[in-house]
């Protein structure tokens, strides 16, 4: 295996005096939170997309800012190789334990489906031999159904049935991939499964195509033994002008509609979560509260930019405030921090993915040692079960065990004749206590 980092030394846990910059300040993957390792709560993942297949490039600089030497080879066999080369002496040298691809990243599209499948099988054998070699494995798999002119009108989600057909021909195989690479997970990112004008679309029968699609998905996941989740990753927009898998709460709304809300999981990013309008906590909590959490996409857009930049997560506050959520909600079983995140254009040398990286790590350690310390002194949950501590009392328990009509709910407003008066919310007592612990 070719080393394209020959002069980085692999990355230690040094603490948080160290002034080295090629160092974890704070992500000591041994030491023990909440009963756990930090490894094994934080689960990081190094995405193959953004580091290995983005030359630099952007919507006014086709040529692209990088000089990667495994990038625009001219046998795309060859590349896909030299790439494979790169991922894996790169995340060797981070120390991290797992990755992600789409099918499309790993191994190039073939001049017809055929030779594309063969592409990818043997692009896995390679990738094979590579976490065999360094320990390092998959975290989650999925299939690019969105970068090819076919899917300009969508995947699964097509007016063209046959489109539909090469949709599900590409993620059988990239699930395929998945389990062949004892990969834990599947996630479905449906950037064109949405509509730019409501004029020559039928909603209708584009969400019977989705919630069909994703019913096949399902079936196939039990059919290979896939050991893990099947994940939708909600976004509100970006490329499409509407996506159909807005936010959590929309995702959950469609997988009820279809029996599929004990079926499938979500995998909540960041950035998509600010372009919904909502915090990256926020979502969390959702998935928490409605039994989908599945994993985390790790990253932050530009509030001025206001669209979906793909920055490394630096906002330690924030990423404290996501962390204590998942831990409230028990924490990562399947799931795990992917950096869906890439460096800027203008940071063109290799050290800089280095950087990228050990600051994202870092962010997320002391934002799960925060978390960890709130959860500990307890004094957020106490107010909160303090707020709703009414609902304990018996009449207010039968509201939800279906024993009380809204007759009788009426009725005992009615005999206790007070006018309730309304109490503090304490939201400025509250950012105080999350700031003390940051």
């Amino acid at each position: 295996m070719n080393d394209y980092f020959s002069n980085i030394d692999p990355i230690r846990y040094e603490g948080p005096q160290s002034v080295n910059p090629l160092a974890y300040h704070w992500y000591d993957e041994k030491r023990i939170v909440m009963g756990k390792t930090m490894k094994e709560h934080l689960r990081f993942a190094v995405c193959y997309w953004h580091n290995f297949c983005w030359n630099g490039f952007d919507p006014f600089g086709y040529d692209g800012t990088y000089q990667r030497p495994w990038q625009g080879h001219s046998d795309a066999m060859l590349g896909a190789k030299m790439k494979a080369d790169a991922a894996f002496s790169f995340m060797s040298k981070l120390g991290l334990p797992y990755y992600c691809f789409h099918d499309r990243d790993v191994a190039p599209e073939g001049a017809t489906p055929r030779e594309s499948v063969d592409n990818l099988k043997k692009m896995v054998d390679i990738l094979g031999t590579r976490q065999a070699d360094t320990g390092i494995k998959l975290l989650w798999g999925t299939a690019n159904v969105f970068s090819n002119r076919r899917y300009m009108s969508g995947a699964s989600t097509n007016p063209n049935p046959e489109i539909f057909a090469l949709a599900g021909l590409q993620v059988r195989e990239a699930m395929n991939a998945t389990k062949a690479l004892d990969g834990t997970n599947y996630v479905l990112w449906g950037g064109r499964e949405g509509y730019e004008t409501l004029i020559n679309t039928d909603l209708k029968h584009e969400a019977q195509q989705y919630g069909r699609f994703l019913q096949m998905v399902v079936e196939h996941k039990y059919k290979i033994g896939l050991p893990g989740y099947i994940m939708i990753e909600p976004k509100p927009r970006e490329p499409s002008k509407h996506q159909y898998d807005f936010d959590v709460a929309t995702v959950y709304g469609f997988l009820q509609q279809w029996g599929l809300e004990k079926e499938v999981k979500v995998n909540i990013e960041a950035n998509h979560a600010t372009l919904a309008g909502h915090s990256f906590e926020h979502e969390i909590a959702t998935a928490n509260a409605l039994g989908l959490f599945g994993s985390l996409d790790m990253n932050r857009g530009d509030m001025q930019c206001g669209w979906d930049t793909d920055q490394f997560p630096n906002n330690v506050p924030e990423t404290a405030l996501a962390m204590y959520y998942v831990l409230q909600g028990g924490g990562m079983t399947h799931g795990g921090l992917n950096f869906d995140a890439k460096a800027r254009r203008q940071s063109l040398d290799p050290v800089d993915m280095f950087y990228a990286h050990i600051g994202g790590v870092d962010v997320c350690a002391r934002g799960l040692l925060i978390a960890e310390q709130m959860i500990l002194d307890g004094g957020m949950k106490k107010f909160v079960d303090e707020r709703y501590s009414g609902w304990q009392a018996p009449w207010a328990q039968d509201v939800f065990n279906k024993k009380c009509s809204l007759d009788e709910v009426a009725e005992h407003a009615m005999q206790r004749n007070i006018d309730e008066a309304p109490v503090s919310g304490r939201q400025e007592f509250l950012e105080n206590f999350v700031n003390r612990f940051c």
